[in-house]
């Protein structure tokens, strides 16, 4: 095959850093799943907490090659944006868990069910960022809706507060319900089973409650991804820094929810925080202009967004911490 075909660009990046890109992913993929997970067991918060560490490895490591190739501006970009989706992705954890408990999901399985959805995530994303960059090219005023809704977003989050969704309302529940063969049990790690119809008694396909959980936790990305894509694309309008940005943040995700699953209620202030680097992304499009700027500086962009992110962290280990008077009465009883 000619050499040239690989350096065509392709959304303003040559060819063969895309396809590089997807191998990186699908041998990211096949490890993750052919050779760490061959077998259904639960995942144990240090082999969680070992594998998030590589992924987020991974990530950073990635970014600093864009940083080296393609330079300090692009390479602040990328880390801005890696760090604002694994955010968004790790507040994407509490719904899950939710999804996971309503279902109840035995935790042998629910690796299975995370694999499938952030394959779904990989595909979703590439269409919406694809519509995305296509809608910014034509029609440049599109990033400030973006960044107006990126702070109406902020707002109403700081607003709501932490108000956990109602999985039994959800209304996609009672149409799948309604309108196909629903078993109440799980059957191992399969999706759909063969059963006799309560009507006819012929066999017929069942879906279990383990892919109506996948089909929820779909639909969850689907809605923070209305979130995440304008917020990557008020950062930068480059598509491959905003998929491949997007993509390192969310791959870790399957990984890193064992280990915040069990400590989920540690990080109560991280959404407040969230909501404060939504609203200093939108509002950064805006500043630029009333200041007469090109664009925002990267380096202040990442810098301020990673201070506000660590306070969140950081103030939501200090304000859950456990009492060194309960600390000491625990151990008390201990001793007895």
């Amino acid at each position: 095959m000619d050499l040239a075909f690989f350096a065509a660009e392709w959304l303003g990046k040559p060819l063969w850093m895309w396809l590089a890109f997807v191998g990186i992913v699908i041998a990211l993929l096949t490890f993750d799943l052919g050779v760490l997970h061959k077998e259904n067991r639960p995942i144990e918060v240090r082999e969680s907490l070992v594998l998030s560490a590589l992924y987020i490895g991974l990530g950073l490591a990635f970014g600093g090659w864009v940083w080296w190739y393609l330079g300090p501006e692009p390479g602040m970009n990328y880390l801005t944006g890696f760090v604002v989706e694994k955010t968004l992705a790790l507040d994407n954890v509490f719904v899950i868990a939710l999804i996971f408990s309503f279902f109840a999901v035995p935790a042998q399985y629910q690796h299975r069910v995370l694999f499938w959805g952030i394959l779904g995530v990989i595909v979703l994303r590439a269409i919406m960022i694809g519509l995305g960059a296509t809608l910014v090219a034509q029609f440049g005023w599109v990033l400030y809706i973006f960044a107006a809704f990126l702070i109406l977003t902020g707002i109403k989050m700081l607003v709501i507060g932490d108000k956990p969704p109602q999985i039994a309302d959800n209304p996609l529940i009672g149409f799948l319900r309604r309108r196909f063969n629903v078993t109440e049990e799980h059957d191992g790690e399969r999706f759909f089973v063969r059963r006799p119809s309560p009507e006819t008694g012929k066999l017929t396909w069942f879906m279990t409650p383990l892919f109506m959980a996948l089909i929820l936790i779909e639909i969850a990305d689907l809605i923070f991804a209305v979130d995440s894509v304008p917020a990557i694309f008020a950062i930068t309008t480059d598509p491959f820094i905003v998929y491949t940005s997007n993509i390192f943040a969310i791959l870790g995700l399957r990984a890193l929810y064992f280990a915040l699953a069990a400590v989920i209620e540690r990080f109560r202030y991280l959404k407040p925080a969230l909501a404060v680097v939504l609203i200093f992304i939108g509002s950064k499009i805006f500043v630029a202009d009333l200041l007469g700027w090109e664009k925002f500086p990267p380096a202040l962009s990442l810098g301020v967004t990673f201070a506000i992110l660590a306070a969140g962290v950081i103030w939501s280990l200090v304000k859950t911490r456990a009492p060194a008077s309960s600390a000491l009465a625990g151990e008390g009883t201990d001793a007895r």
